[in-house]
């Protein structure tokens, strides 16, 4: 399961030493329910070798605006608390797989 990503757990996975991949959505975007079921799922296929998890922009403001997430669903890729990629908008399972693996 993806774990829930906020402003007050961020700080120690970014310096954990394992790429986090943060998914900023909300509950009310449809594009983000379309990307959910691929986070889920890539975060049980790289247990232990990635973080993958989820940040409700509505919950928590604070980290969205620390990276300037404007439109959601917007992807980032953290890996040594650097950030190595950003992907905003839906997309495909496969797509998404390359960037993590591009990432490691």
């Amino acid at each position: 399961m993806a774990l829930e990503i906020n402003s007050q757990n961020f700080e120690q996975l970014a310096t954990s030493g394992q790429l986090v991949v943060v998914d900023f959505w909300a509950t009310w975007c449809g594009p983000c329910q379309l990307v959910g079921p691929h986070i889920e799922k890539l975060a049980h296929e790289y247990e232990g070798k990635a973080v993958i998890g989820k940040c409700d922009v509505d919950r928590d403001q604070e980290l969205p605006s620390r990276f300037g997430v404007r439109n959601i669903p917007t992807i980032l890729f953290i890996k040594n608390g650097e950030l190595v990629n950003k992907i905003v908008g839906a997309q495909d399972y496969d797509t998404l797989k390359k960037a993590v693996e591009a990432a490691l």
